[in-house]
């Protein structure tokens, strides 16, 4: 490995360390409660040696986020490549979802953390920089029923409307899983889930 090759891997590692004490601060405080300073102290680095990465906490977390977002966007870009029925796809992309809430847990806890915020968290220019890596996998599942609509499998649907309504959807149904022994006591969380799935893609189907 040479020199150049050397100093990018220790600046990769040295953003990961950042982010994961800033993610594991997150889930124990709350984002309030958390200072460049404590992010240093958790990370055992120099507050210098933050600051040299981001420019503040909401960079660091808006960084989190977007890393959350484009592990997404692959999984679900993997799906949409693929030579398949638009309809067989978007029910991939659902699933590929509920996979990624269990598989990358610690991404999703993020998204969820700041989706469910009530506060406007980031300025203008981190929370235009995140809703693009959001609206990259919106328009992943919205071309996806571009191609069903252009095949004769979909009827005329506006398709941005209904991946937003699909996405929605099922993050919804991913949060009442909480809900095993209340709510869904007696009830299969996965099976809801499907039921849910089928629905919204046999709502796209042509008469």
């Amino acid at each position: 490995m040479g020199v150049k090759e050397r100093r990018a891997l220790e600046k990769e590692l040295r953003r990961k360390q950042i982010l994961d004490a800033a993610r594991k601060l997150l889930f124990q405080t709350g984002m309030k409660a958390i200072s460049i300073n404590k992010i240093a102290a958790e990370a055992e680095l120099g507050v210098g040696t933050i600051y040299f990465y981001y420019k503040n906490k909401e960079e660091i977390f808006a960084a989190l986020q977007e890393e959350g977002l484009k592990l997404l966007f692959k999984e679900i870009e993997k799906i949409y490549k693929e030579k398949k029925p638009a309809d067989e796809k978007i029910r991939e992309m659902g699933f590929i979802y509920l996979e990624f809430t269990t598989e990358k847990k610690d991404y999703f806890d993020i998204i969820s953390y700041f989706l469910s915020s009530s506060e406007v968290i980031f300025p203008p220019n981190l929370k235009a920089q995140i809703d693009l890596s959001g609206n990259k996998i919106i328009s992943l599942i919205s071309s996806t029923v571009d191609e069903g609509i252009k095949d004769g499998l979909f009827k005329h649907v506006d398709s941005r409307r209904f991946s937003i309504m699909f996405w929605g959807t099922i993050h919804g149904l991913v949060q009442f899983r909480k809900l095993k022994n209340t709510i869904l006591h007696g009830d299969n969380h996965k099976e809801i889930y499907q039921y849910a799935i089928d629905g919204l893609v046999d709502g796209l189907y042509s008469k």
